[in-house]
């Protein structure tokens, strides 16, 4: 009976969890980014959202955007799994004026916003600190490295930011290995 229980509780929760389908899911901007056009100063944000399905419940995606003085745009560095699997660096970044944008039907968190002075001699760091980076070409959800290693990675590099990322952010922990001997 009692297992009976577990697997009717385990069902339900589970599809709560993903009755989503990611090609549908919600990619549009939370409206929690600095707009771009209106403010000319240098930002940084980290954002970090509820992982796809039935990770969100006890995992969160997080990301780096930043845009330097004068900039229309950010730049947005994240770490994404599945383009490993299509032969692809886990790691990209890639140009957008709204770097909030939902992941995936889950609405994100601002972690961190700098400005002006705070920011702008932060961005090249960040920058250089994502060229270095170790496991560009690896994903492992679990330990890591994955979505959440890489600001992770950069917090360390650049503890100017003072990036504290929460509990849910499950792999940041993997920053801290030698990238030698990750094993």
């Amino acid at each position: 009976m009692l297992l009976r229980i577990t697997l009717l509780v385990l069902t339900v929760l589970l599809a709560g969890c993903s009755g989503s389908d990611w090609r549908t899911a919600s990619r549009e901007p939370a409206g929690l980014a600095v707009d771009p056009t209106q403010h000319p100063e240098a930002v940084i944000e980290v954002y970090a959202a509820d992982a796809f399905g039935w990770r969100g419940w006890f995992a969160v995606h997080t990301w780096i955007a930043v845009k330097p003085e004068n900039a229309r745009e950010y730049t947005v560095y994240e770490v994404v799994g599945w383009r490993v699997d299509r032969g692809q660096p886990a790691l990209y970044s890639y140009q957008t004026p709204t770097p909030d944008r939902y992941w995936y039907g889950a609405k994100p968190e601002k972690l961190l916003e700098l400005r002006g002075a705070n920011a702008a001699p932060l961005i090249p760091q960040i920058a250089a600190a994502a060229q270095r980076y170790p496991w560009a070409n690896e994903y492992t959800a679990v330990p890591g490295p994955n979505s959440n290693t890489f600001p992770a990675w950069i917090a360390k590099q650049v503890p100017e930011l003072g990036l504290q990322l929460p509990f849910s952010a499950i792999g940041s922990g993997y920053a801290d290995k030698d990238p030698n001997n990750a094993d």
